[in-house]
């Protein structure tokens, strides 16, 4: 794994009958792919994993992973409510062909830090598979301290971090105590581009669901120094990218998923395509966006 680069954060798709929808799904994935992405995420909760089961958590890394034939490693969200859980969820995502992993803290108990390091330590020691730390405090009220990261250095396969802590300060914070130990991906969208500039090594995005060129041009061209074009291009992209630290997450990038043809509105119950005035406000922000979109300039691939 080399942990540097876009990685999408895709949504699930489903049909109408509440079934995956497969093919709109790969769809998806191929336009992730000619943009360049460098891997892809299943099963976050942009994905919708609280509703998915374990028969199609399995189809969706299977899919995936015969898709893209070894072009981009293929990571799966693990967020289970015990250990014994955590690790045969990572079992199944090896037997399936996943090449890491991205693991929350224990979700609905509210675990020590001592207990969260020792469920960390515990799904490490299972597997050989690579782990990402999902370090999100703000939803997950969870937070992954420097002292508890330096607990998890003498886990080989823990290897990176989702830094969604909103403190950008900790990307600093993390590069001076650990220096390259960890790689550090931005999984904020609306602090992607600043993130990269404090030497944040990628970015585990949600918009790129709709608009991978312009998430994947924004990441070359702050790896390649080129500030001035990136942040061009993020100004265009703040109000879309905006969309995602809302409640209805899943709902908005889906409808800007529509917009530009890369899949469908539906969602699974309990969660609902949106109404009334948010729902237009919503589809204002796409339309304007698409309406001022702009050209991308060419850039060297940055590895």
């Amino acid at each position: 794994m080399n942990w540097k680069g876009v990685y999408p954060a895709v949504t699930t798709k489903f049909t109408e009958n509440d079934t995956l929808d497969l093919a709109l799904f790969k769809k998806n994935i191929d336009a992730q792919l000619e943009a360049g992405v460098d891997g892809i995420i299943l099963g976050g909760t942009l994905g919708e994993a609280s509703t998915l089961t374990e028969e199609e958590k399995s189809t969706l890394v299977r899919t995936t992973v015969a898709h893209v034939a070894g072009k981009v490693p293929v990571i799966i969200n693990i967020a289970e409510q015990t250990t014994k859980g955590a690790i045969a969820a990572a079992a199944k995502a090896k037997e399936d062909g996943a090449s890491g992993l991205m693991l929350l803290p224990p979700m609905r108990y509210a675990a020590t830090d001592y207990e969260t390091v020792a469920y960390f330590a515990e799904i490490a020691k299972s597997t050989d598979l690579p782990i990402m730390i999902y370090n999100n405090p703000v939803d997950y009220k969870t937070l992954v301290t420097l002292d508890m990261f330096e607990e998890l250095t003498q886990y080989e396969n823990i290897q990176a971090v989702k830094e969604s802590t909103r403190d950008l300060s900790n990307v600093t914070r993390m590069k001076n105590r650990f220096g390259d130990r960890f790689q550090i991906l931005s999984g904020v969208d609306t602090l992607a581009l600043e993130s990269l500039a404090m030497g944040a090594d990628g970015w585990v995005a949600g918009l790129v669901c709709a608009f991978p060129r312009e998430t994947v041009t924004i990441f070359q061209l702050a790896k390649a120094g080129r500030m001035e074009e990136a942040l061009a291009i993020y100004r265009w992209f703040l109000p879309l990218l905006e969309l995602d630290i809302n409640a209805q997450l899943v709902q908005n990038i889906k409808l800007a998923e529509v917009a530009v043809g890369l899949g469908s509105e539906t969602v699974r119950a309990p969660r609902l395509p949106l109404i009334g005035t948010e729902r237009k406000r919503v589809l204002k922000v796409i339309e304007d966006s698409l309406a001022s979109r702009p050209a991308l300039p060419e850039v060297e691939v940055y590895q």
